[in-house]
């Protein structure tokens, strides 16, 4: 008896309804020929906003899956990619503006190893007197990044210099199954997906899931795809896997509450042990050797563990902000959830 190994071939995701002229004039190219985009655009784009962060998402979704009938060939489109920096230059700039100075790195470092003491974010809540429509709509906001992580992670790879690639490769091999595709961490948050009765196809909840969402993976391409911020894709990598063990633990912990079966919440008990291990080869043998052999690069690990801490908080926010309202964090409620 053979087991057939052979990955699925993900569909592409349709495009989704524009949020706003950014956004209409990037979707209205996509369903173009490649060769059509104008270099720049009128107007001062808000850069936490639906319309930019759409249009930006939409961009960078390009160098992954793609879309349903758009031509491969706009990934490298010249007028895209132009107005594109555009996009990238006012989010970066708000990035940049929002984290100010982050402090020394090893101070950076050590914060993050300190879990926090008020117990408010969204996984306390869940776990407290979360209600399992609120989980729900957590595991829709994350779809956009784990039903492709560790993909963005993956771009600093060939930005970094030995030891520090090794060691980072060493992580990403536990991120994508440790040579068993079927525990790929993308493919147990699927499983989680379907347990919870959710539509489990790549990008469906595109249209769904508001600008903080699209913020935080939209950081991780930016940082990833630009080898100027190749220090801060490592910070971003740095403080999702030194601060997930016990926020891992608890939404665990809350979805068993929820009637989670085992399926439903191995993504998350994967977590607290996989990335128990991986903190300490981040710290040890990726940052550690990565500043001694480019001590430049100690502020922009810094900047990007501090612009993790942004979006995530901002997100947070809007999620704590909507459950607390009894409002659906959504711009589309699921069917058990309350309106907008």
């Amino acid at each position: 008896m053979t087991t057939d190994l052979r990955p699925a071939v993900p569909e592409a995701p349709a495009l989704p309804s524009a949020r706003g002229p950014l956004s209409a004039l990037v979707l209205d190219l996509l369903s173009a020929p490649p060769g059509t985009a104008p270099g720049r655009t009128a107007g001062t784009p808000d850069a936490w906003g639906e319309d930019l962060q759409l249009a930006l998402y939409l961009c960078y979704e390009l160098h992954y899956q793609g879309f349903d009938r758009v031509d491969p060939a706009w990934e490298w489109d010249p007028g895209l990619l132009a107005l594109r920096a555009r996009l990238e230059g006012a989010f970066l700039a708000a990035l940049r503006e929002a984290v100010g100075d982050p402090g020394p790195l090893p101070q950076v470092v050590a914060d993050l190893l300190v879990e926090p003491s008020d117990g408010t974010g969204p996984s306390y809540h869940l776990l407290a007197h979360g209600e399992r429509w609120q989980a729900r709509e957590y595991v829709v906001h994350r779809s956009l990044y784990h039903l492709k992580e560790a993909d963005p992670q993956l771009w600093a790879v060939p930005r970094l210099p030995h030891p520090a690639k090794a060691a980072l490769m060493t992580v990403q091999y536990d991120e994508y199954g440790s040579g068993r595709p079927e525990r790929a961490h993308a493919l147990l948050f699927a499983q989680m997906m379907a347990d919870l009765g959710l539509d489990t196809r790549y990008g469906h909840y595109l249209d769904t899931v508001p600008a903080p969402a699209l913020a935080v993976v939209n950081l991780m391409s930016l940082f990833g795809l630009h080898r100027a911020l190749r220090g801060a894709a490592v910070g971003q990598f740095a403080a999702v896997e030194i601060t997930s063990p016990p926020g891992a633990a608890r939404l665990a912990r809350a979805l068993e509450r929820f009637g989670a079966s085992p399926a439903g919440t191995l993504f998350y008990r994967e977590h607290v042990v996989a990335d128990a291990v991986h903190e300490q080869l981040v710290r040890r043998t990726v940052l550690d050797p990565l500043v001694a052999g480019d001590p430049a690069l100690a502020a922009d690990i810094a900047f990007g563990i501090a612009a993790t801490g942004t979006v995530e908080d901002r997100l947070a926010g809007h999620l704590l902000d909507a459950w607390g309202r009894g409002r659906s964090s959504l711009r589309a409620p699921l069917a058990d959830g309350p309106p907008t």
